[in-house]
């Protein structure tokens, strides 16, 4: 709870600039590395006692990770922040290790308190509480409206655009068919929703982080050199790694430009880079580029508009 009165704290002092869907990453974070180095430092190391390859542990002297072969591993989405200091002290597994294989090694190790905690799911560190009543116990509602962002149509009302987070599927009062949340606007409170878990208001391919942390403490050479470099993102964990481009800005920050449109992107979540099977660093999502519906709605203007001021000086076709 400690955890979860600190984070809201610091959402009201920052004017609720921190979006939902960065509590997960926030405090699981925090509560990953300070257990995991508290067990480095203060536990013998557990020595595993099945032969073979696979589940040998190592010390991590390079530094870089590896990505999970069979996917992405919660870990890619911790270690991507940790300092080369702390990776230096790290132990990691190695090949293809599985849930229930890591159990395997807990139970020979006798680490008992491992296997009878139970797995958490979603926002663990609230426990099975209504997210939004949770949150409204620390944060002064902001009602504000739900909108239509094809026709602005007022489809209902909200307890506080803080409540959500973009791609989501909203809960409006007295309405059956499903809508999801597109854009939200802080200072208005009003939070823009479309009708269909496929819309392209819900798709970029474009989007900036602030300076990136690289795992290896610099840019990939490749980078450096051509200020552009293709590799793979992922924002959310388990979610397919997406074809991209990087462009690094002088700053250290790097614009995403994704191969395909991606649905669901948001303010405040991290963008973890990788290559090949390396992980390379993360950077926090701080600016996105417009929606394939916003897009749309350019080219359509744009082919109207001729037509439409037909009868305006200067836009009539020369010979």
């Amino acid at each position: 709870m400690m955890c979860s009165v600190t984070f809201c704290t610091s959402m009201r002092k920052e004017g609720l600039q921190t979006p939902t869907s960065t509590v997960t990453s926030i405090s699981s974070s925090v509560a990953f590395i300070i257990m995991l180095w508290t067990i480095l430092e203060q536990m013998p190391l557990p020595l595993a006692t099945t032969p073979g390859p696979h589940w040998r542990m190592r010390k991590s002297s390079s530094k870089s990770t590896l990505r999970s072969l069979t996917g992405c591993s919660e870990i890619d989405l911790k270690s991507e922040t940790v300092s080369q200091d702390a990776l230096r002290r790290t132990i990691f597994p190695l090949g293809e290790l599985t849930k229930d294989f890591v159990k395997k090694i807990a139970a020979e190790n006798s680490l008992h308190h491992v296997l009878q905690k139970r797995e958490s799911m979603g926002i663990c560190f609230i426990g099975k509480r209504n997210l939004e009543h949770f949150l409204l116990q620390y944060l002064q509602p902001r009602p504000g409206k739900f909108i239509s962002i094809e026709d602005n149509t007022v489809l209902g009302t909200h307890k506080g655009w803080f409540l959500y987070t973009l791609g989501q599927r909203a809960k409006i009062s007295g309405l059956r068919e499903p809508w999801y949340v597109v854009e939200k606007d802080g200072t208005k409170g009003d939070v823009l929703v479309a009708p269909r878990v496929d819309h392209p208001a819900l798709y970029r391919d474009l989007l900036r982080t602030n300076r990136v942390h690289w795992i290896a403490e610099e840019p990939p050479a490749a980078l450096v050199r051509d200020k552009m470099m293709e590799c793979h993102f992922r924002f959310r964990h388990q979610m397919a790694l997406v074809p991209c481009v990087l462009t690094l800005n002088q700053d250290g920050t790097v614009w995403v430009t994704a191969v395909k449109a991606v649905r669901g992107l948001a303010l405040g979540q991290f963008a973890v880079f990788y290559k090949g099977e390396e992980c390379l660093g993360s950077g926090k999502i701080l600016r996105l580029g417009p929606s394939a519906y916003t897009l749309q709605k350019g080219k359509n203007r744009t082919r109207v508009a001729p037509e439409a001021s037909s009868d305006s000086p200067g836009l009539h076709p020369t010979s």
